[in-house]
């Protein structure tokens, strides 16, 4: 006998790209949505676009998307009658859907035990065990102690993962490669789950060598039926985290698929799965797979299974919500061509994919695509919340067309005014190891180098258009600026940088009508700018420049770009690559000093100062970590960069600290007192 339980008016809880996406389905199935914010989102694209909304908290997680008594409350105000988690936050938290159960409301999303059975990754090995998936080799005991942890992970063998057992999206993670190494692993990884999951609690399992992360989307609803969408390859990733995901699977068979489906179907049954859920899989060369995890509820890369099936996993998951058996078979599911998604990060990936925080000077995103976002110019990147800002999706007949139109949305999509890894998507699916499919979890780390590589003549061309554009003056000037505009007497001479720590180049702009001669790396520089060993002259012609586009030749060849001025700022798009260009003629001459090399440690991103691990007067060693700061759920060492004694320390735990704010002072020892290298 069927249950229907219908939804009136559902509550989202979260914020972001993946509200908006709820709210779109919830439309179309005549459901009123519910929003609700933090302080720091009372502008947000989701706060808009809901019926009614909610201010729940202060911008911390804690006191705001976490919260779970001000979620439930908000959502008896209102009148909601469900509630979506979304991904992320309480997404996976047994005690906020027994919470909302226990208010009388559906929770869009399996039963409070079965999110338990699973977020406990000890017991979900367990239970998969049980189910006859097969597990990865590993420790799952109740010993949590550094010595019995270390002693399991000898008996395994390395190199061993180490893994929060509440853990999720590459937090709480991290890969041992060497005895040694264990014990400053550990505590990091304790460190990070406290902090993100609110347990320290850690599994320790055999590290499968270069394997390809593969996960099976499953549906079931309540009265025992349940499916599989198939496979989505989610290998290239940084930090544990994906990046790029795509649908099906590069090279998996037909049997390989019908064998995980299987696994994935059989393991949702035997723990009474209802809803839409995801099982994780480490598939080795040899074909074998193994169970990683289950994701109980909706998967940020869902848009690539919807693209090649034709379905609405948000609007099943209404359905199954409101107690509708699952109409689909099995025999139903068809894979039509293939999928991709990017996800696009406001992060430095020059600097190992720090994360960043500030105003959207301008958002601009391909037409004929899927793209899912929460922001827009003018928009403000939170430091307290994920990096992730936007999804693009793209779909074509295979797997070559896909990349090519991937490729082609990327160069389209502007994103200026802070740091994204825009150009680093494009170069990870323009990489021959990506061009040739199967690429495994190793692929960035493989391929750092080639990924981030400076490329010293595209950026002078760069260097050249922006000198064109503020010597000419105008043009389109940032949202809320407050930086004055000034108009230069030409000749000029300019000295721009691309970022704070980056020494200047010294640039003379000459104009002849509407051209101008841009000479880079001038010989009468001074001594304390970077120059170029000969002059290097490009010609810049401004053909047409408004609105934030500017039509141009560089050297003859005709082209376009985006662009921002904000003062003696300019946020300019140039075939794919944003770059932020600054002025600084008329500031105090600086080659740029490293600040760790002079024994500044600084916060690089707006982050929380987690730990200080010194005292001032105290000696470090050269490699000792002196303080740990985290931002967007991501945490930073800060490592002492020579043999010293600590002069200040400016932070505490808890502290909030801006980007570049100093944290720790050292002064060098005597090199007759530092140890030998």
């Amino acid at each position: 006998m069927t249950e229907h339980s219908p939804i009136q008016k559902v509550l989202v809880a979260n914020r972001g790209e993946i509200a908006l996406r709820i709210m779109r389905t919830a439309r179309c199935l005549g459901i009123a949505t519910v929003a609700v914010y933090s302080r720091a989102d009372k502008d947000a694209a989701h706060v808009q676009a809901a019926d009614q909304s909610v201010c729940i908290g202060e911008p911390a997680p804690a006191a705001s998307y976490l919260n779970i008594p001000a979620i439930i409350d908000a959502a008896r105000r209102c009148g909601a009658d469900a509630i979506h988690p979304g991904y992320g936050f309480l997404a996976e938290n047994a005690t906020f859907a027994a919470a909302c159960t226990d208010a009388g409301l559906i929770f869009i999303g399996p039963s409070p035990k079965a999110i338990l059975d699973m977020g406990d990754k000890a017991n979900a090995k367990r239970l998969m065990r049980a189910a006859g998936v097969p597990c990865v080799p590993g420790y799952e005991g109740e010993d949590q102690s550094a010595a019995a942890l270390r002693t399991q992970a000898d008996r395994i063998g390395y190199p061993v993962m180490i893994k929060a057992t509440a853990g999720g999206g590459g937090r709480g993670m991290r890969i041992v490669f060497e005895r040694q190494d264990f014990a400053e692993a550990l505590h990091a990884a304790q460190s990070e789950a406290q902090s993100a999951f609110g347990s320290a609690a850690v599994i320790i399992e055999k590290a499968v060598q270069q394997p390809r992360h593969i996960e099976i989307q499953v549906l079931a609803d309540r009265y025992g039926h349940a499916i599989h969408l198939g496979e989505r390859d989610c290998s290239i990733q940084r930090r544990h985290q994906k990046v790029i995901e795509e649908a099906p699977g590069f090279g998996i068979s037909a049997e390989t698929r019908q064998s995980m489906g299987q696994a994935a179907v059989a393991a949702a049954k035997a723990i009474g799965y209802e809803g839409v859920g995801t099982l994780e899989f480490l598939l080795d060369d040899s074909g074998a797979f193994y169970f990683m995890e289950m994701n109980t509820r909706l998967q940020v890369e869902h848009p690539v299974t919807e693209a090649i099936t034709g379905l609405d996993l948000v609007a099943l998951q209404f359905n199954i919500a409101m107690g509708q058996p699952l109409a689909l078979r099995q025999e139903d599911i068809r894979l039509q061509g293939h999928a991709i998604e990017v996800r696009l990060c406001a992060e430095d990936g020059e600097r190992d994919f720090m994360p960043q925080s500030g105003s959207v000077a301008l958002w601009r995103a391909p037409a004929d695509i899927r793209v899912e976002t929460g922001i827009r110019t003018g928009a403000e990147i939170s430091p307290y919340y994920d990096s992730m800002f936007a999804k693009l999706v793209v779909h074509a007949e295979d797997r070559d067309a896909a990349i090519r139109r991937m490729r082609a949305a990327l160069r389209e999509t502007v994103a200026l005014g802070v740091r994204t890894n825009l150009e680093f998507l494009g170069r990870c699916l323009a990489h021959p190891a990506y061009v040739t499919g199967g690429a495994d979890t190793g692929f960035i780390a493989r391929h750092y180098a080639d990924l981030t590589a400076a490329d010293p003549a595209r950026l002078r061309q760069d260097m050249a258009v922006a000198a064109a554009l503020l010597s000419k003056g105008g043009g389109a000037t940032g949202r809320g600026s407050s930086r004055p505009v000034v108009t230069r007497r030409l000749p000029a001479l300019l000295a721009l940088r691309e970022r704070d720590d980056a020494a200047a180049v010294d640039i003379r702009v000459l104009r002849e009508g509407n051209t101008w001669k841009v000479t880079l790396g001038a010989a009468e520089a001074p001594a304390d700018r970077a120059t170029a060993a000969v002059d290097e002259i490009h010609e810049v012609t401004i053909l047409e420049a408004t609105s934030g586009n500017v039509t141009y030749t560089l050297n003859g060849v005709s082209a376009r770009a985006a662009f921002v001025r904000d003062g003696d700022v300019l946020h300019l798009h140039r075939d794919g690559v944003s770059r932020r260009f600054e002025d600084v003629s008329l500031q105090a001459r600086s080659g740029g000093a490293d600040d760790a090399a002079s024994g500044e440690l600084r916060a690089a991103t707006s982050s929380r100062v987690i730990e200080v691990r010194t005292l001032e007067g105290e000696r470090v060693a050269r490699g000792d970590v002196v303080a740990i700061t985290e931002a967007m759920k991501m945490q930073t060492q800060h490592i002492a960069p020579f043999d010293g004694v600590v002069q200040r320390v400016l932070v505490s735990a808890g502290d909030q600290a801006n980007a570049r704010s100093l944290l720790v002072v050292l002064d060098r020892l005597p090199q007759s007192e530092q140890a030998p290298a």
